[in-house]
């Protein structure tokens, strides 16, 4: 079994900053990406921001230049710092993780429990 803990969320005003953790344990053989998705009130669920052990991060446009994603691979730890925050951020925001478990097992995804950010006056 993997699990995954997220932690960071919280209340903000807008032009704030709030930095998301997620770190993952359990059974891991291979941590392949890591990432964050959002999903707001009536919306669907979209990606944040990706990073793989061994290329550059990926980012929706929505976030480029206000968010930055960073992983600790020795931890299994994904950071998310959000700067520069909106209105529109306001979201669950969901800790995602595709790895395999063991050698011989194809890859799978993970998520964790999900953490409220709430950008407001």
């Amino acid at each position: 079994q993997v699990q995954l803990v997220e932690s960071g969320g919280g209340l903000v005003h807008p032009g704030g900053s709030l930095r998301l953790s997620c770190a993952a344990s359990g059974s891991i053989f291979m941590m392949i990406a890591m990432g964050w998705y959002r999903q707001a009130p009536g919306k669907q669920r979209e990606m944040v921001a990706s990073i793989i052990s061994s290329g550059p991060a990926n980012y929706a446009d929505s976030v480029k230049g206000r968010f930055t994603i960073s992983r600790d691979n020795a931890k299994n730890t994904v950071y998310l710092q959000m700067d520069s925050l909106k209105s529109e951020d306001t979201a669950v925001y969901f800790c995602n993780a595709r790895l395999k478990s063991r050698v011989w097992e194809r890859a799978s995804d993970y998520w964790g429990q999900g953490t409220q950010v709430t950008v407001a006056s």
